[in-house]
């Protein structure tokens, strides 16, 4: 039975790393997250202040060929990203497992994964593979396919999205007149305020078109 695992991992785990410490206002979101041939991760979204500086940085990592940048918005930048083959063991590790990365995301203190292994020997398998190289990850949730742990596993979403989406309601967020802002409910998560927008927003588009899928359905 597949099973949907979602993990963080500290972000210095990754290439991106110490580009995103050095920059607390960028957050980085994988476009596409399973390797094709030797290419890893070759499409990443770069949100907020220090996009610059990140493909600069990135131009400059030894582990990176070329950085090209697709798309470019106000507040965002689409960046077709080719690595050196290998580059990062874990993602490789990953896809080797038969396991599909479903969600990636970073916002400057910890990657957070949301993964679909085929089985629970898949996750074993994962997390000797950690244990062996010293890959420091903190499990958050695991919930099978067939048998939705919680409401919202039925709009795929994140436990940060959840979590954000949640506070928002409790607070007042979507209330009118609004009863508090981004800053106050990020501050009460310990999160940037991009970072806890990029989670209300994302979530709530999830839980949007899932209703509004339903509804169609349900008409027809």
């Amino acid at each position: 039975m597949s099973i949907v695992a979602e993990f963080s991992v500290p972000a210095d785990q990754f290439l991106f790393g110490e580009t995103i410490a050095a920059a607390p206002g960028l957050s980085i979101d994988v476009e596409r997250a399973v390797p094709a041939g030797s290419r890893i991760m070759p499409y990443v979204w770069a949100r907020g202040d220090g996009r610059a500086e990140f493909v600069t940085s990135m131009r400059e990592n030894d582990y990176v060929r070329s950085v090209v940048v697709r798309d470019k918005f106000e507040d965002s930048s689409l960046c077709e990203v080719e690595w050196e083959e290998s580059a990062e063991r874990l993602v490789h590790e990953i896809h080797e497992m038969g396991a599909t990365i479903l969600e990636a995301c970073v916002d400057g203190v910890r990657w957070r994964f949301r993964i679909r292994f085929e089985s629970h020997d898949g996750l074993a398998k994962f997390n000797v593979y950690c244990k062996r190289h010293e890959i420091p990850y903190r499990l958050d949730r695991i919930a099978h396919l067939s048998t939705p742990s919680h409401p919202t596993d039925a709009y795929g979403l994140t436990a940060p999205q959840r979590e954000a989406l949640s506070l928002a309601v409790e607070r007042g967020y979507f209330e009118v007149p609004r009863q508090v802002g981004f800053d106050e409910l990020a501050d009460e998560l310990g999160v940037s305020v991009q970072a806890f927008s990029e989670r209300v927003r994302r979530g709530a588009d999830k839980v949007l078109r899932s209703a509004l899928s339903a509804r169609t359905d349900d008409n027809d």
